[in-house]
């Protein structure tokens, strides 16, 4: 995890997580038109298809020099195509509380899920992202280890106060459409030697930018959860 700096780029970075932040919040407003919309077909904001997960695009090959020898146990996080920010919101924090020492690298875990992020660098909080990854000193021990976590988000909402924002402001949402979602779920940690090291309830809001036309990317990862 990176230290946080006194210079013109780490105040940078501050100022847009607070601008994410501000966004997310005065987005929930938009709650009543996106509700309309996800609701349009019968199915409920919760739930998640099959068309809904499917990967944008494979994940990165991992370099020959970085295969452990013991096997590839399981694949890096790859973005989800979908313009449910209820859906992607599940997917992102589930690939957020996952990581895997055993398959691929601290770098090419990062990169991979940089690849989450919306390519509009004014509310793109890389920083945010990177905060939950494991350093790489931190990695290599747990890779001595064999150490990995898997993740299932159960459930993903609008937070109340992003909801209450939305109803006074509706229009607020077309400027930036970075929706605010809160997801619950669980995270299992085990290593090698250890399949059922021990699991934790996980719950995190997250800042997910979904355009009419294309689909959701994620903003960032908001420092406190909301409501």
């Amino acid at each position: 995890m990176s230290s946080r700096s006194t210079n013109p780029g780490g105040a940078s970075r501050v100022r847009r997580r607070a601008l994410i932040g501000t966004v997310a919040l005065v987005v929930l407003v938009a709650l009543a038109g996106l509700a309309a919309y996800l609701t349009r077909d019968g199915r409920t904001s919760s739930e998640v298809s099959p068309s809904q997960v499917s990967s944008a695009s494979p994940s990165p090959a991992l370099p020959p020099s970085s295969r452990p020898s013991s096997g590839i146990r399981s694949t890096l996080p790859a973005r989800p195509s979908t313009h449910d920010p209820i859906a992607f919101g599940k997917a992102a924090a589930a690939a957020l509380w996952s990581y895997d020492t055993r398959a691929y690298s601290q770098p090419e875990l990062l990169a991979a899920l940089h690849t989450w992020l919306t390519t509009e660098a004014k509310y793109a909080d890389a920083a945010s992202v990177d905060a939950l990854v494991p350093s790489p000193v931190l990695w290599g021990r747990m890779a001595d280890n064999g150490q990995y976590a898997t993740a299932v988000a159960t459930e993903a909402r609008f937070p109340e106060s992003f909801s209450r924002a939305l109803q006074a402001d509706p229009g607020a949402i077309a400027q930036a459409y970075v929706y605010a979602v809160t997801v619950s779920g669980k995270q299992s940690i085990a290593w090698d030697g250890s399949s059922a090291g021990g699991a934790e309830d996980r719950v995190t809001t997250l800042a997910i930018q979904c355009r009419p036309s294309q689909p959701c990317a994620l903003a960032g990862v908001l420092p406190a959860v909301a409501p």
